[in-house]
């Protein structure tokens, strides 16, 4: 059983109300803002060191290999718990066209999460860095390919795959609300994932670990990942909130809350 797109819509916009009472305490937010950034970072060392010495042989398997491994890092993020931008793009969005939340809600949560991923990503990065396991070999070979690969794209197709990259994020956290199980959650989360990695799509968090690594081992700058953030976030906004998020509210026939929590 699983809910229906009304009922879902229901409980979003009470995450949604949750993660504005938590915006109370902005310092734990923050925290929680950069254990996320770090569990994406996870998942992109996994990715590095175990897909790499499949890259150096250019094996025709890779894309489908990074898609199979990168997935863990939004499952830690869902099971443990964190402030994820890329999902709080919908779940705020949600709140707000509901009436539960306001937008003041959905500014400060948008904002903070997206400043406390990329601290948490860096936080993880000189970590990481400093161990040096993705320091030397094909794993750094393959990290100053993948940032080069991004940086060589333009702005149109950073958006837009951005785009598709949250539209797939958070289709999965969607159906991750929906299904009853650890076992069902957990696939619903694999699947989306798996396709925006294999596929090449962008996503926003994802960059800030791959680029922290990259800043700190000397192959990328810090405008390298601000050009790619200036693309990758709205569209990131865009595919999540709009596509997915204010799609289903519509569709779940939801309406407005009228003096909701800090309804505006």
């Amino acid at each position: 059983m699983v809910n229906s797109i009304a009922q879902n819509v229901d409980e979003t916009s009470g995450q949604a109300e949750h993660k504005a009472h938590d915006l109370a305490h902005r310092p734990r937010y923050f925290v929680s803002a950069m254990l996320a950034g770090a569990y994406i970072g996870i998942g992109e060392v996994l990715l590095l060191v175990a897909i790499s010495p499949f890259a150096a042989r250019g094996s025709a398997a890779v894309k489908l290999l990074e898609g199979a491994v990168f997935p863990v890092a939004l499952t830690i993020v869902m099971f443990a718990g964190a402030q994820l931008f890329t999902s709080n793009v919908m779940v705020m969005l949600v709140g707000a066209l509901s009436g539960r939340t306001g937008l003041r809600d959905l500014a400060a949560g948008w904002s903070l999460s997206l400043v406390g991923n990329l601290a948490g990503a860096f936080l993880f990065g000189a970590m990481v860095h400093a161990s040096g396991v993705v320091s030397g070999g094909p794993a750094r070979a393959m990290l100053a390919e993948m940032v080069h690969g991004k940086a060589a794209l333009s702005g149109g197709q950073l958006f837009w795959r951005a785009v598709l990259c949250n539209m797939l994020v958070c289709l999965a956290i969607w159906m991750f609300t929906r299904a009853r199980g650890d076992a069902a959650k957990i696939f619903v989360l694999w699947l989306p994932v798996a396709v925006f990695v294999a596929v090449g799509f962008e996503h926003c968090v994802a960059n800030m670990a791959l680029f922290s690594l990259a800043i700190l081992d000397g192959s990328a700058g810090f405008g390298d990942l601000l050009r790619n953030l200036a693309f990758t976030v709205p569209g990131n906004v865009v595919g999540g909130g709009l596509l997915v998020g204010a799609v289903y509210w519509f569709a779940g026939g939801s309406r407005r809350v009228r003096g909701g929590m800090h309804s505006e």
